[in-house]
């Protein structure tokens, strides 16, 4: 004769042996169902990190902590261009370097060749890869300690391309917040640079250890020897604070 309970929610085959591993079973089930949702919990999709080239003024500003730019008056005093460089951009003058963007990309490769060896500690970076925790994307230039690897950035470039020098702005500040971050990780506490140029026009910036950001006048080939005593000026304030 076979055992029933009227209780049993197995039905009146079941014995209250089976019950037992009916309940058993329940009870692992809901175990697995609470610590799957604390793993739910505990497991966050990481967010999208943001491109430089592809932010606004306005998130820009927010990486760098600050609402406005304040203006910034260089004290560089001009720097006549060497008989090479003259040499360089006369033969330059026969091909255009306004309207492609390589052309313009070798302008500023130049005035380049032309200041960073007078700062042996220095050393250009060129398409770098510029990642932090929030942002991610390749910079156009970045100056650093002169090693054999890339670490702690001082100073930024953005090419204003198409002449563009309002997105370039928003890159360029973008990338000195990433380049501070960057820095922090290796406790290191300095002033960041940035540049945005098409190669005939020149624009400086600073983000202060303050957390201020300044922002410089146009300086264009025009007064070369100007640009070049800025340029200079600039890469000597980051030769200074090479770790």
């Amino acid at each position: 004769m076979g055992f029933r309970d009227e209780k049993s929610p197995t039905g009146s085959n079941a014995s209250p042996l089976s019950d037992l591993y009916v309940q058993a079973g329940v009870g692992e089930l809901w175990s697995l169902a609470k610590n799957e949702a604390k793993v739910s919990k505990a497991i966050r999709v990481p967010k999208q990190k943001q491109n430089y080239s592809a932010m606004t003024l306005e998130e820009a500003m927010h990486l760098i902590g600050r609402e406005r730019l304040l203006p910034w008056r260089l004290e560089a005093l001009p720097r006549p261009p060497s008989d090479t460089l003259r040499d360089i951009l006369w033969r330059l003058a026969y091909f255009d370097l306004k309207e492609s963007e390589p052309a313009k990309i070798l302008l500023i490769d130049v005035l380049f060749i032309e200041i960073i060896p007078g700062h042996e500690t220095l050393k250009v970076w060129k398409e770098a890869l510029l990642n932090t925790d929030m942002t991610t994307g390749v910079a156009d230039y970045l100056i650093a300690p002169n090693r054999a690897y890339l670490a702690t950035p001082l100073l930024c470039v953005a090419e204003a391309k198409k002449d563009d020098f309002a997105r370039g702005q928003i890159q360029c500040l973008a990338e000195m917040a990433a380049c501070r971050w960057a820095n922090r990780q290796r406790n290191l506490e300095t002033d960041i640079y940035g540049i945005v140029s098409n190669g005939q026009g020149w624009q400086f910036y600073r983000l202060a250890k303050s957390g201020d950001a300044y922002e410089t006048g146009q300086y264009g080939l025009e007064d070369l020897s100007g640009l070049l005593g800025a340029l200079d000026y600039v890469c000597g304030e980051c030769a200074k604070n090479v770790p």
